[in-house]
């Protein structure tokens, strides 16, 4: 059995299936009719037993009348990502629209590899997902939305670090040619006013995701956390995953 934190949408799923058969599931369906990503960690059973009705689980995640797996069990739909210690996440897992997953595993946070001076795009993906720029390294950002020195307090927070290209040096005459977003002119905007207002720190690009997210456009990789607490899950260059998984790179 293993159990999985979905984060676009937000739940609690037991299930059958090993990760990269979820990944194919939960995105494309029993009849592949389905079409859409999905993002999910794998969560270890053994950290979160007292925070869910194991007796309910054992009862319902069973193989099928024929014998086949059980696909899913929704155990929570509500403040999920809250809920479950950060210490019980396992790795993350990345599904495409039709189906092929790329498995990131945790990598040691060192924060003195971050460069200072630049400006950051940052993909909320939960429990919020706004579209945030920032000049604000990503252990900084994700600390100043958890630790409640601003009215806006989350709990946890989930992000991806999204390319800037020439943006992120220079945000007032950087080239923009190559960046997919279809709101870059916007995106050019908060940046020139992040650049010259000292005191701010984050402006929001798009208050609302599209519930699909440029897996090409990722810089570093993914971060979940709490104020000083942080994981991050290191995602690999276009080349790097050429070669670890062609059929995830093939359909991004």
């Amino acid at each position: 059995m293993y159990i999985y934190l979905s984060t676009t949408p937000e739940a609690l799923i037991a299930s059958m299936l090993p990760p990269k058969e979820f990944g194919s599931y939960f995105s494309t369906g029993t009849k592949k009719m389905n079409k859409s990503q999905a993002i999910f960690f794998e969560v270890d059973l053994a950290k979160i037993e007292s925070l869910i009705d194991m007796n309910s689980l054992k009862r319902r995640c069973v193989p099928k009348p024929d014998g086949s797996p059980k696909n899913s069990v929704y155990l929570s739909v509500y403040k999920v990502l809250e809920m479950i210690p950060l210490s019980a996440l396992k790795s993350l897992y990345l599904t495409t629209d039709n189906g092929h997953t790329l498995e990131l595993k945790k990598t040691p946070y060192d924060a003195t590899h971050e460069v200072e001076g630049r400006m950051h795009l940052y993909q909320e993906l939960c429990p919020v997902n706004p579209l945030i720029a920032s000049n604000l390294l990503p252990a900084a950002f994700m600390k100043r939305l958890t630790d409640g020195s601003t009215p806006i307090v989350l709990p946890k927070l989930f992000f991806a670090e999204l390319k800037l290209g020439d943006l992120a040096t220079n945000p007032l005459k950087g080239s923009v040619d190559y960046l997919p977003f279809a709101n870059v002119g916007h995106l050019k905007d908060c940046l020139e006013v992040l650049s010259g207002d000292y005191e701010k720190r984050m402006k929001t690009v798009n208050r609302i995701f599209s519930g699909s997210l440029l897996y090409r456009t990722i810089e570093s990789g993914f971060y979940v956390g709490s104020k000083d607490e942080i994981i991050f899950y290191a995602y690999p260059s276009l080349a790097e995953l050429e070669s670890i998984n062609y059929q995830f790179y093939r359909s991004i």
